[in-house]
C-alpha cells in the first residue's frame, strides 16, 4: 500500500481520538451514575423503610442536587415512590424483581456453600436446621471429611428440645421458655451430650433482615474433640455465616 494510504489512516485515527475519549468519559459517567443510583437503593432497610432527601443524602454520603437527580430518575421507572409526606420509599419495581427472586430461588443454594465453609474452617459437621412441631429437621448437611465423626442424614428428625440446634430454635420461637432469653442474649448455644453422650455441638441462629428466625446453623462433633478452643472457634465461625446470610436470605413478611 502507498504512503499516501498510511498517512490518510493516520489522520483518520487522530481526528477520531477526541471522539473516543468522549465515549469513554460518557460510559465511565454512566457507571458511575448507576452506581450511585444503587448505593441510593441500598440505603434502605428495615430500619429506614422511608427517608427525605436529606437523610438520603446523609446515608450515602451525596449531594442533595445529586440524590434528588438520581432520585427523579428511580421515582420515574418505579424503583422509588415519594408520598405526600415528602419522603421516599421503595417503589413497585423491586417488589416485582424480589418476587421474581424468590420464585427462583432454591435455599440450599445459599446455606450449602456456608456449610462447607463451616466444615473447612472447624474439620466438623456443619448443619442446618429448621423447626416443626416438637422435632428439628436437619435440612441441609455437609459432613465433616474425618473417617471419626457425627453422622446424619438429610431430612432426619431430631427432638427440639435437646442439642445445640433444637435449643436456639426453642428458645427464638418460644419466648416464655425458661432458659431461652439466656441464649437469646448470648447468641448461641453450645450442647455436651444432650442428645447422643459422645457428641457435642454449638448452633446460632439465622434471622433475616425483618427479624424472623429461618432455622439454625450448627457444627456437630466427637465429644472428645470438641474441647473449650475448638467450641469457641466453632461460634465464632457459626456467628459470621449467620450474619452473612442476612444479606442473602430473601426477607419473610413481618
Amino acid at each position: 500500500m502507498s504512503i499516501e494510504y498510511w498517512t490518510f489512516l493516520s489522520i483518520l485515527d487522530i481526528c477520531s481520538a477526541p471522539q473516543n475519549m468522549r465515549t469513554v468519559s460518557m460510559a465511565k459517567t454512566g457507571v458511575d451514575a448507576v452506581g450511585r443510583a444503587l448505593a441510593i437503593l441500598k440505603a434502605f432497610g428495615a430500619e429506614r423503610a422511608a427517608m427525605t432527601l436529606t437523610e438520603i443524602a446523609e446515608a450515602t454520603d451525596f449531594y442533595k442536587s445529586t440524590v434528588l437527580r438520581l432520585a427523579a430518575s428511580l421515582e420515574a421507572d418505579g424503583f422509588l415512590v415519594r408520598g405526600t409526606d415528602r419522603l421516599f420509599r421503595p417503589g413497585p419495581e423491586l417488589w416485582r424483581l424480589g418476587a421474581l427472586y424468590q420464585r427462583g430461588l432454591d435455599l440450599g443454594d445459599l446455606i450449602r456453600p456456608s456449610l462447607h465453609r463451616l466444615v473447612e474452617a472447624t474439620g466438623e459437621t456443619a448443619s442446618f436446621y429448621i423447626a416443626e412441631g416438637d422435632e428439628r429437621i436437619c435440612l441441609y448437611r455437609v459432613n465433616s471429611p474425618r473417617s471419626v465423626r457425627h453422622h446424619l442424614e438429610e431430612g432426619q428428625r431430631l427432638p427440639i428440645d435437646r442439642g445445640a440446634a433444637g435449643r436456639v430454635l426453642t428458645a427464638y420461637r418460644d419466648f416464655a421458655l425458661a432458659g431461652g432469653k439466656k441464649i437469646r442474649d448470648r447468641g448461641f448455644y453450645v450442647s455436651i451430650g444432650e442428645r447422643d453422650p459422645e457428641v457435642a455441638a454449638a448452633a446460632v441462629p439465622v434471622i433475616d433482615v425483618y427479624g424472623k428466625l429461618r432455622g439454625a446453623l450448627s457444627v456437630s462433633a466427637i465429644r472428645t474433640r470438641f474441647d473449650a478452643d475448638a467450641r469457641k472457634s466453632a461460634v465464632e465461625v457459626l456467628k459470621s455465616e449467620a450474619k452473612a446470610l442476612i444479606g442473602l436470605l430473601p426477607a419473610t413478611e413481618r
